[in-house]
């Protein structure tokens, strides 16, 4: 069973779960398990991380479509309700924001862009919103998706990123690495971790983990 441990904000519906250990992913090894799914599916939380991200886009960015990753639907829903409450500077002339979400998301651009739909991205303004940016592969295929479909990237935004740019876009995230100083990532075929003789203790992704 993995500890997890809460990180508070001064918020009370916005925090951080998390559990040190030796986590692997699709495309790296880590220190530190985010969970962040009761972020995705409580709306109480969703809600809460909404308001903290939407400051960055409420006033100076048009947004038509949110793409949602790694099953973000429900934080992307109340994402798009605040850019359009009434009494706030919304920068989208129809007043109304569409969503999205590819069935997956692939490491491969060509994949990724089968499991858009079309017409919600060409010649939209279109915000990627994903769970957390690490290694970027994620978060790469599905920019390399929209503009493949002729759409234009608004911005990137997550609830936790290790980085402030990621492919010449500003990343905004709620969580970052001075939240949790001694997170880190490695190459799994260079993975410090490993090499001490460290066992993996869960197989993780945005929607959960599988203990080993």
């Amino acid at each position: 069973m993995i500890n997890m441990v809460k990180l508070p904000t001064k918020k009370s519906n916005l925090f951080l779960r998390v559990a040190k250990g030796h986590f692997a992913t699709s495309h790296s090894h880590i220190n530190y398990y985010i969970d962040v799914t009761t972020q995705k599916s409580r709306l109480s939380e969703a809600k809460a991380v909404a308001k903290e991200l939407v400051a960055a886009y409420q006033h100076s960015t048009i947004v038509d479509t949110v793409l949602c990753l790694d099953g973000t639907q429900v934080i992307g829903t109340c994402l798009a309700n605040e850019l359009t409450k009434d009494g706030f500077a919304n920068m989208n002339a129809h007043q109304t924001i569409s969503m999205s979400s590819p069935r997956s998301t692939p490491p491969a651009a060509r994949s990724s862009c089968a499991t858009i739909w079309p017409p919600m991205v060409k010649g939209k303004h279109v915000l990627i919103l994903s769970a957390s940016i690490t290694t970027g592969y994620t978060v790469q295929a599905a920019v390399e998706a929209v503009n493949y479909y002729g759409g234009t990237v608004a911005g990137l935004s997550a609830i936790f990123a290790t980085t402030h740019e990621c492919m010449g876009y500003e990343v905004t995230s709620i969580f970052d690495p001075a939240s949790l100083p001694d997170y880190a990532s490695f190459d799994s075929r260079d993975c410090p971790l490993c090499k001490a003789g460290q066992h993996i203790d869960a197989l993780v992704n945005s929607f959960g983990y599988s203990a080993l």
